[in-house]
């Protein structure tokens, strides 16, 4: 089998609590390959979100390593880590955190100005991705005049527009009415597996662990 895309071993991290040490992870592991849609699950305040940070290099672990594509991002140095991550790393968060003084299209172009890398094809890539979530007539309007629907879909595109390893999601429709959460579904689902991307997401919905290829169980700190 080939090598996977990520490599989570032996994650620890724990956090003070008043007077004492909560721990959150105790020895996760898990490996995701390139291609797959993997929902990760478990009770609200288990450490889901934990995972996903540690994955992205937001947070480092207490012990244990992550590797995305080869590279030990556990080992890196904080900048190198956001580096990594902006070039690497495409987010849809359960918010949307679109800037509400930049434009849709603006939004959508800041992933690629941040790597340095905004010519002709990459807005081409930008306004294609706002067709693609049926947008792209919204391109010089701003985040405030567009619905709860309509910003995730902006960030959906965001989130691919740099064109990363892999894209993590967190709750990407715990903000959302149930058809409009099932719109985003299937934006998110379609755009994801039509670029050949990775996705790994943290979620309640039950449609959306339905539309994975494998689900993970955060269990006492552990990944089954």
């Amino acid at each position: 089998m080939a090598t996977p895309l990520v490599e989570l071993r032996g994650l620890e991290r724990r956090f003070p609590e008043g007077d004492r040490i909560l721990t959150v992870l105790d020895g996760a592991s898990a490996d995701i390959h390139e291609g797959e849609f993997v929902v990760l699950l478990g009770p609200s305040g288990s450490g889901k979100s934990t995972v996903l940070n540690l994955v992205s290099g937001i947070d480092t672990p207490d012990a244990g390593s992550v590797r995305i594509a080869g590279t030990a991002v556990t080992a890196l140095s904080e900048r190198e880590r956001t580096l990594f991550r902006r070039r690497h790393v495409g987010f849809v968060f359960q918010f949307y955190n679109l800037l509400p003084t930049l434009t849709v299209l603006e939004n959508l172009l800041l992933p690629l100005e941040l790597k340095g890398d905004v010519g002709p094809s990459e807005r081409e890539r930008a306004f294609g991705l706002l067709e693609a979530v049926g947008l792209a007539d919204r391109a010089a309007g701003f985040p405030d005049r567009l619905s709860g629907g309509e910003q995730q879909r902006v960030a959906l595109a965001r989130a691919l527009v740099h064109d990363p390893l892999l894209v993590l999601a967190d709750e990407p429709t715990g903000n959302l009415d149930e058809e409009t959460g099932a719109t985003v579904l299937d934006l998110l689902d379609g755009l994801v597996r039509t670029a050949g991307k990775t996705l790994l997401a943290v979620t309640h919905s039950r449609a959306l662990a339905a539309r994975a290829d494998r689900v993970l169980r955060l269990d006492h700190g552990r990944l089954r």
